[in-house]
């Protein structure tokens, strides 16, 4: 393995705080709601759109800003992304209007799906091959960190300095991520263009959706992702009804989950280094699966200790997940399309969110968590056992799958 330069450590620093500043403005706005509300004289009904907004917009052009991504430099892409993410937030300390919130939210959104699908892509740029997965890691962690700190921060900041504060926030740390981006991440020559009708540019975007080998990682993506979603939707109630614990002991309590992701990000990485993408997944998998039937067995009696070493276990098998899982769809395609596939994982992680969300807060209300996640580790099961069939499927046809090709120039 080859040990990373101080140019590499500055590059990957400056991927790391790409992606923190992303989920960090996901879940940091989720606690100004009742704020908003209040100060515009609003329902909730209305209020939620700060949130759907960003949300909407950034899952829209996943896709097409991952296309775009292997077009273009991809370092003035991902400068362009800082810029409307920090100009965006720039505005939204000086917002005057609930309506004009959402819409500074909206471009929020926009120029997160480029930094976050940028980043990623980056990411076989910069450092050497065999240490992808670790890099895949660090980004884990700094997505995770970001969601963990939100809450926290979100509430502090909002005590002190108002609701605007959450937004000016996020300006000195885009400032600071542009300058180190434009300082140690190298250009990305441009693709050759290639002349295409409006049919031929949807083929190439809905590519990786069209290709077992990608369309089977993503599908397990989207599965893992609605499981983790599960955990911090379902995990609020559960806690209040079974344990009658107050608003700041569930908080407490729900950032145990995501702490842990971030803390073994990197770890997580360097294992799937050690032992390779496929390998890593199918564990990652199995921990999230285990996890979820505990959650489904354990009792009431064990407290809250019962509880959160279940959600432990399926947040740190989440982070290694992420890391192989990333490696692996990465690692089998070549640098023209890596943007997209970033896209693409993006897109079936915001989509599986948004199930968790939707469907497993659904199964919840009717029939209680341990349904719930009897449900998620039987869909986790099934996505394993559809990596496991594709791979023995490329055995038998003499492939090795989940490698990732190493190629002195490409350096992925």
């Amino acid at each position: 393995m080859v040990p990373p330069n101080s140019s590499t450590r500055w590059a990957l620093a400056g991927l790391a705080l790409v992606t923190l500043l992303p989920s960090l403005g996901s879940s940091i706005a989720n606690v100004a709601l009742p704020t908003l509300a209040a100060s515009f004289a609003t329902t909730f009904d209305v209020v939620q759109w700060v949130v759907l907004a960003y949300l909407g917009t950034m899952t829209l052009v996943l896709l097409f800003a991952g296309h775009l991504a292997d077009r273009i430099d991809r370092r003035r892409l991902l400068v362009v992304g800082l810029v409307v993410f920090t100009t965006a937030s720039a505005f939204g300390g000086v917002a005057p209007t609930l309506w004009l919130v959402i819409a500074i939210r909206a471009a929020q959104g926009l120029g997160a799906a480029i930094m976050i699908v940028t980043a990623i892509a980056f990411v076989g740029d910069v450092v050497p091959g065999r240490s992808t997965g670790r890099a895949m890691g660090l980004i884990g962690s700094m997505s995770a960190l970001g969601t963990a700190l939100g809450p926290s921060l979100g509430g502090a900041l909002i005590e002190a300095f108002g609701w605007r504060s959450i937004f000016v926030a996020n300006v000195p740390l885009g400032v600071l991520a542009v300058a180190v981006a434009r300082r140690h991440l190298r250009r990305v020559p441009p693709r050759p263009r290639i002349e295409r009708t409006v049919r031929e540019h949807l083929r190439v975007l809905l590519g990786p959706l069209r290709e077992r080998r990608l369309r089977v990682s993503l599908i397990a993506n989207l599965v893992v992702s609605a499981v983790l979603m599960a955990t911090l939707v379902v995990g609020p109630f559960h806690l209040s009804q079974a344990f009658a614990l107050d608003a700041a002991a569930i908080g407490g309590v729900m950032s145990i989950g995501p702490i842990a992701a971030a803390l073994l990000g990197v770890p997580a990485g360097r294992l799937v280094d050690r032992l390779g993408a496929r390998r890593s997944t199918l564990i990652g998998l199995a921990g999230v699966a285990g996890g979820s039937t505990l959650l489904a067995l354990v009792p009431d009696a064990l407290g809250v200790p019962g509880y959160v070493l279940p959600i432990v276990g399926i947040t740190s098998s989440y982070a290694l997940f992420q890391a192989a899982n990333s490696t692996a769809a990465l690692g089998e395609v070549g640098p023209e399309r890596r943007g997209l596939v970033s896209g693409a994982l993006t897109l079936s992680r915001n989509l599986g969110l948004i199930g968790g969300t939707s469907v497993m807060g659904a199964v919840f209300a009717s029939a209680g968590m341990r349904t719930t996640f009897a449900l998620g580790a039987v869909l986790v099961a099934i996505a394993t056992a559809h990596l496991v069939l594709r791979h023995h499927r490329a055995g038998s046809r003499g492939c090795e799958p989940w490698r990732v090709s190493l190629n002195t120039r490409d350096q992925l």
